[in-house]
């Protein structure tokens, strides 16, 4: 309760007014609750406050959560840490830089594995599909979170997950 209270009070301080077009918010809900699989939110990404910001509204509306997968954005130590307390999943450090063949296959081993269960318990990922620097152009990192999850369904880890687009638009991006 305390970090959704920081949060909230951050997003204030950042944030004149969020505005949910109901539409889409039904849409989303709809599709929530049409089938019993774990949901993958896919959004473009404006700003590194993009997950904070989707991973509050999608709580607030009770759809949970979700394990936001970060790619290899240079971040500081500690907004890396604040974010991983709130939900979000870095791809390994190491896989940034040159590792050898036998440390690449073990590090994607353990992020499958990881992925593999948050699926299994039905929470829901977001995945961005670039990133902000570079909009129109699907980022490595977008690419190996997809990956995982299209290897989690074709190995039977998860019987199918449902793809939902979701966005933010700004007036002025943060």
């Amino acid at each position: 309760r305390l970090c959704n209270w920081a949060l909230l009070k951050l997003l204030n301080r950042l944030f004149l007014s969020v505005q949910l077009h109901q539409g889409q918010l039904e849409t989303v809900l709809r599709a929530a609750r049409t089938a019993n699989l774990p949901l993958v939110f896919l959004s473009t990404h404006k700003s590194l406050l993009d997950g904070l910001l989707l991973s509050f509204l999608l709580f607030s509306q009770g759809l949970g959560v979700p394990r936001v997968m970060v790619g290899t954005q240079v971040c500081s130590p500690h907004l890396r840490a604040l974010l991983t307390r709130l939900g979000g999943i870095f791809l390994p450090l190491r896989m940034e830089q040159t590792a050898s063949d036998q440390e690449e296959e073990l590090l994607e081993a353990v992020l499958a594995t990881y992925v593999e269960e948050v699926l299994r318990s039905h929470q829901p990922l977001l995945i961005f599909l670039e990133e902000p620097q570079l909009a129109m152009h699907l980022s490595p990192a977008a690419r190996r979170w997809l990956a995982v999850v299209y290897r989690a369904v074709r190995d039977g880890a998860v019987p199918d997950v449902l793809l939902v687009p979701v966005g933010i638009a700004y007036d002025v991006v943060p």
